[in-house]
């Protein structure tokens, strides 16, 4: 099952309270996180929930084709009745590269049709005149190729603007509002899977993907004091939105998350002075030792970013003792195989 969206727009969220709405009926459940880095805050926070997952770095699923592939094999070992993959939130044309080549694949899984998550709140910026060109395009392409649109966030949002896709719903992965019927109706194939051909201009594709600055970093903290998650990550996300935002850079998706002995905390913004959605333990213990990982995407130079973002985690002067950051722009897309039309 192929949960898309644009960054930001809640694929994890809604993965974990599929998964747990799945428990509830018997069913193991899996999932597959993707980027093009590693370290990833996702697959993290899947592992801290007990969820089984594996992971396809490096790329895209569309040009890591065949490492998707082996992780759903690796998977197998767990059994699951369901398998979730996350594509980069960037991703796009993933029923021609990823869809149309698993359903020739194998005959041993059935593969649910491509559902498309979208933030209302997303939604409305991309349609504001002064909406990035390429964030826009990525948003757009990834709307035109879903076979089911799902406006999350409902408890927050709960109007949303139009679309014109064919199967549009509304669901809350938080207080679990649409969540089983979503479930339900993808898993009953009532709905085609990659239904909806899309035409695309790869140039163009590689150009919009490249406007964004991709961080991914690992650090460990030795605090001269004892440091609780909330200490950590509370202060640092706010210096980086300042900061980011004082640059003019536009943050399309920050999130991180901080794990210690005594519990662990991730938070995440979608936008520049967004309030942080925060899972996980806000009263956990002060510890000696914590590690944390970041996941940035923003619309601005990879150096840029990188040099933002040492400066601030200097800043904090939290005992910081070993650390592993990489920035880029995304590389071209180059897929394994492109099937361009339903057959």
């Amino acid at each position: 099952m192929l949960v898309g969206g644009f960054l930001g727009a809640g694929k994890t969220t809604l993965i974990l309270a599929a998964a747990r709405e799945l428990q509830r009926r018997g069913l193991r459940s899996a999932m597959i996180s993707n980027d093009q880095g590693k370290d990833l805050v996702d697959s993290r926070y899947a592992e801290l929930t007990g969820m089984h997952s594996g992971e396809v770095t490096g790329g895209c699923f569309c040009c890591r084709l065949s490492h998707l592939i082996d992780a759903i094999g690796a998977l197998r070992a767990h059994a699951p009745d369901v398998i979730f993959a996350e594509p980069v939130g960037s991703c796009t044309d993933l029923s021609a590269t990823v869809l149309r080549p698993l359903l020739e694949y194998s005959d041993n899984h059935q593969l649910a049709p491509l559902t498309v998550l979208v933030d209302p709140l997303r939604a409305r910026a991309m349609l504001q005149a002064d909406a990035d060109p390429d964030m826009r395009f990525l948003f757009d392409k990834q709307l035109q190729e879903a076979d089911l649109v799902c406006f999350t966030k409902a408890d927050l949002y709960p109007d949303h603007p139009e679309t014109t896709a064919p199967h549009v719903r509304q669901l809350s992965a938080k207080t679990g509002q649409g969540v089983a019927a979503w479930l339900n109706e993808v898993l009953s194939g009532a709905i085609d899977t990659g239904d909806r051909s899309l035409v695309i201009d790869y140039e163009e594709y590689a150009r919009a993907e490249a406007a964004l600055a991709w961080l991914n970093l690992r650090a460990i903290f030795a605090p001269p004091g004892s440091l609780s998650p909330a200490m950590l990550l509370g202060p640092l996300l706010h210096r980086l939105d300042s900061a980011l935002t004082a640059e003019q850079i536009s943050i399309a998706h920050l999130k991180a998350i901080v794990t210690s002995p005594t519990g662990f905390l991730k938070a995440a913004i979608c936008g520049n002075g967004q309030e942080p959605t925060v899972e996980g333990d806000l009263n956990a213990s002060p510890a000696a030792r914590l590690e944390l990982l970041l996941n940035l995407r923003a619309v601005a130079e990879p150096s840029q970013v990188r040099k933002i973002v040492e400066r601030e985690l200097h800043y904090l002067d939290c005992g910081l003792r070993l650390w592993a950051i990489n920035s880029f722009s995304p590389a071209a897309p180059v897929p394994e195989r492109r099937i361009a039309r339903a057959g």
